[in-house]
């Protein structure tokens, strides 16, 4: 009777953590570069009463053996790195990368590295291009003196050109190189739109948009979170069911334990 008591317990704690989880998703639908989680769940172990395959004559052994099992419990939360939709700014400084492949690369203050999707890039007072906490870009882009900031120009490929005063012709003044990872979903999210290289990530690779399966960079626009009202309210659905039948379990033990003791007045 104990084990249906501890079983229906850690489902209700499976089920509280995927409902963090979808509340995390919904809380983050208007934000630009946000990536669902999913959380992957797992079976505990079994405890073995009879072990199938045990002989049973001479000639016969048991076919099924009897297992009970011990509950569940959360064995990852994944980030599904499905691309967003596109969001038309006509912002020359915001930008989005047009595939599943490639990350903006950001210098820290600590020095260390941290990688988007979050494109809505500004300028600050010293006319270089950083992230709205004031990270720097990396290649750090530089708008030179007597730069027209509406005239700052991304190609597809990441060239990166402005007019200078009253120049007819757009000076280069950098390049925007992307960044990929065997197993994205590796990359440890830090906050700020921005993830971390882990181990199981792998090393960055670095690759020129629109070539060595990086994606094309489309300036004027940004990517959206790729989270889905519809399919996020139906999982919380599913969720607050799957935990109001554990706590019915709970009670429905706590009865039948309520009756074996009563039994014995």
């Amino acid at each position: 009777m104990l084990r249906s008591l501890w079983t229906a317990a850690t489902g209700m704690i499976a089920q509280q953590t995927n409902i963090d989880t979808i509340s995390n998703n919904l809380a983050n639908v208007n934000t630009f570069g946000f990536k669902r989680n999913r959380v992957d769940f797992e079976d505990l172990i079994y405890q073995q009463q009879v072990l199938a395959g045990t002989p049973a004559t001479a000639v016969s052994e048991i076919p099924t053996g009897v297992y009970v099992g011990s509950g569940v419990r959360p064995a990852a939360t994944q980030k599904l790195f499905q691309m967003g939709s596109l969001q038309a700014t006509e912002n020359p400084f915001d930008m989005a990368i047009i595939s599943e492949e490639g990350f903006f690369k950001i210098l820290q203050p600590d020095g260390t590295f941290a990688y988007t999707r979050d494109g809505s890039f500004k300028i600050d007072s010293r006319r270089q291009i950083v992230t709205s906490n004031g990270y720097l870009l990396e290649p750090p882009i530089t708008l030179p003196p007597g730069a027209i900031n509406n005239t700052f120009s991304v190609s597809e490929n990441g060239e990166v050109t402005v007019i200078i005063e009253d120049d007819i012709r757009p000076t280069r003044i950098g390049q925007i190189d992307l960044f990929r990872f065997v197993n994205p979903a590796g990359l440890q999210a830090i906050g700020k739109n921005l993830f971390r290289e882990t181990v199981a990530s792998g090393p960055e690779i670095q690759g020129t948009p629109g070539l060595d399966g990086m994606g094309a960079i489309l300036q004027k626009h940004l990517e959206t979170s790729n989270v889905k009202l519809v399919e996020e309210m139906v999982g919380m659905i599913v969720a607050q069911r799957a935990y109001e039948s554990n706590s019915k379990a709970v009670t429905t033990s706590d009865s039948m334990l309520g009756t074996a003791i009563s039994m014995k007045r």
